[in-house]
């Protein structure tokens, strides 16, 4: 099969490497994919760069890309759920190997896929999606469904991966969503539903303040370099910033708000995709209540193009691979 990989930390796009490799075999609780789609995350170009070594890759040479969906070829014999044929969404973890033909997923990290939903939105939705609705629901507390009272909501890099998923699921709930992102998005993040989109290169922007003047419950900051001191006086009382790409900052802030009992609090996440969040997000697609969003698609003989777009750091959306 086609696959690339690369051979050490470094190198970005040009790192890339184009090979031909036997196809893999899966093991006991395993699938074997033919993959349609494999979606590309910040998190697949920071292991490359090494920022989480010596974890991640487990080796070399490393076929990177962790989300992926595809049609079952083949399982394995301790496999129960899934047959050939069966369409679904898996994710690889650190395992990676989404930048290929075929891969192999654990059953547990593999859900159906309905044909509502397409290889590419699939894919698209484990880590990003993931994160924006882990993010809500479980470190913010809040449900998918009009409660009340009205939580105010900033998304920060809100026409991002993670963003543009982040705003519709807050719009799924009885929020008021503020969004940043940069003035050629701000139409786009408005159709996403943003009540308030300001532009981050502005004062205005620059300064996370409300042109309604509301303080907000919940912050899911999706970019990096924003201060403690930027999003503290925008904060209601009992605010809370969810940093999704914690620095030694955030994990800093996080310890003296603790010590100091303050009430206004900023918590770093870390989201390991789980079958049942990405079950929920798959059935939220198929009943039109979530939309994936598609910078752009790139087949696996232009994939170091596309890593160098996700590297780039300005897509709206996903960046996806079709092999």
């Amino acid at each position: 099969m086609q696959a690339v990989w690369y051979t050490c930390y470094g190198g970005g796009s040009a790192g890339l490497k184009h090979v031909e490799i036997p196809v893999p075999t899966p093991g006991n609780d395993e699938i074997l994919l033919k993959i349609e789609a494999a979606s590309i995350n910040p998190i697949d170009w920071k292991i490359q760069k090494g920022m989480v070594r010596p974890i991640l890759p487990r080796k070399f040479p490393f076929i990177p890309v962790g989300d992926v969906a595809g049609e079952v070829v083949e399982v394995g014999p301790g496999v129960k759920n899934f047959k050939a044929g069966d369409k679904v969404v898996s994710t690889l973890g650190g395992a990676g190997g989404g930048l290929a033909e075929y891969a192999v997923a654990k059953e547990t990290s593999t859900v159906s896929r309905p044909p509502e939903v397409s290889a590419a939105d699939g894919a698209s939705l484990v880590v990003a999606g993931c994160t924006a609705l882990h993010a809500f629901t479980t470190t913010g507390g809040l449900k998918l469904e009009k409660t009340e009272p009205c939580t105010n909501v900033l998304v920060t890099a809100a026409s991002g991966g993670v963003g543009h998923y982040a705003v519709q699921l807050a719009k799924l709930g009885n929020t008021h969503v503020t969004a940043t992102c940069g003035a050629r998005n701000i139409e786009f993040v408005k159709s996403l539903g943003a009540d308030e989109v300001l532009d981050y290169k502005t004062p205005e922007g620059a300064a996370l303040k409300s042109p309604s003047g509301k303080k907000y419950d919940i912050v899911i900051d999706c970019t990096t370099g924003i201060p403690w001191a930027a999003f503290e006086p925008n904060l209601s009382p009992t605010g809370k910033v969810i940093d999704i790409t914690p620095s030694g900052g955030t994990f800093w802030h996080y310890a003296v708000n603790k010590i100091t009992f303050s009430k206004k609090q900023i918590q770093p996440l870390i989201v390991i995709p789980k079958a049942e969040e990405m079950e929920c997000l798959v059935k939220l697609v198929k009943e039109g209540k979530l939309k994936t969003v598609i910078d752009s698609r790139y087949p696996l003989s232009k994939a170091e193009e596309a890593w160098a777009k996700s590297i780039e750091g300005h897509a709206t959306g996903k960046v996806v691979v079709e092999p």
